[in-house]
């Protein structure tokens, strides 16, 4: 037995800890995921979270990643996390507070912490600064919060300077828009004044592009387990690029009941007052005024090289038509 013990630590000694900020999120939990998933891949998950006790941080831990208390707005605790690691997935969720600055302020505690530490390759899963497109002078778009166009967007891709800056090896990951936002975010099919169930989104007939969340998480892995091929690269993944004709199709399979697209103009969906309304509403508008840039940036054979699991919308459907909210 105490051989065994010897053997095994031995082994988790050559492996390489992958540190995943939002371990408890969408993309992060799909990365630790992805690693814990594939046993003798040469990488170890270690998960930061607020709350170690907490029930997600302890399926993490039961699923054997290492969690390790961590605070994206304390870069103390961040440079503790990353000691001895060879990678760190950054990520920050705009949706919690709404503050791009607050945004910008966690990615550069990230990128010091990072360097700090000795990370030899972090992935920085960012969007597009929609100001190098369409600047404050821009009227086609309103700017927002006075000196943003898409603010979750702008200050992602703004913050890609301070991992540059830091002078950490950096790959840029470029996401879509996730399919759980059918779930999660109020976007699934409603019934209307007719009583037809439909999506409603202000894209026209272009196509967007789109992802599972679980696949950013093992795109990511696959991208660390392609050594330094990706540093100083942004690279681009998608799982698909749909139109609302063809999304409101795939609803109608999967649900058993017609789903029809529902096209509104950007100004009509920046007036549907939720909060974030008028920030998705320039997104889409960035989405379909730089569409044939947006989509190529995006490439689906791309992310299925790094992900050969890599879900289709079909797929998605299936899997989890029981858990999207009809009404």
């Amino acid at each position: 037995m105490v051989q065994m013990i010897g053997e095994i630590t031995g082994n988790m000694a050559e492996e390489k800890i992958i540190v995943v900020a939002g371990a408890t999120g969408a993309q992060g939990g799909g990365l630790v995921r992805a690693i814990q998933n594939d046993p003798g891949g040469g990488y170890r998950a270690r998960a930061i979270t607020r709350d170690v006790h907490s029930a997600k941080a302890k399926e993490l831990a039961a699923m054997g990643a290492e969690v390790v208390a961590g605070d994206v707005d304390d870069e103390a605790s961040l440079r503790r996390a990353y000691e001895g690691a060879h990678g760190a997935f950054c990520v920050t969720f705009f949706w919690a507070h709404f503050s791009p600055e607050k945004e910008f302020a966690e990615a550069g505690n990230m990128a010091r912490a990072a360097k700090d530490a000795g990370v030899r390759h972090v992935i920085w899963s960012t969007l597009e600064d929609t100001r190098r497109w369409i600047p404050l002078s821009d009227d086609r778009m309103p700017t927002l919060m006075g000196k943003y166009k898409v603010p979750h967007f702008d200050s992602k891709g703004e913050a890609e300077e301070l991992f540059a800056g830091a002078g950490v090896p950096v790959t840029n990951l470029l996401t879509s828009f996730y399919w759980e936002n059918f779930i999660y975010f109020g976007m699934g099919p409603k019934k209307g004044e007719d009583g037809r169930l439909a999506i409603t989104l202000p894209m026209g007939d272009y196509p967007l592009s789109c992802i599972a969340a679980e696949d950013i998480g093992k795109c990511a892995y696959g991208i660390f387990r392609s050594g330094s091929q990706y540093i100083g690269e942004t690279v681009g993944i998608a799982g698909g690029h749909l139109t609302g004709t063809e999304m409101a199709a795939g609803f109608s399979e999967a649900l058993g009941q017609e789903v029809v697209y529902n096209p509104v103009t950007p100004a009509t969906y920046r007036g549907f007052g939720f909060p974030g309304a008028e920030d998705l509403g320039n997104m889409f508008q960035f989405n379909c005024d730089y569409n044939d840039y947006f989509c190529n940036a995006r490439s689906v054979a791309f992310s299925r090289a790094l992900n050969p699991d890599l879900q289709t919308f079909e797929t998605w459907l299936e899997r989890n038509k029981d858990r999207i909210p009809v009404g």
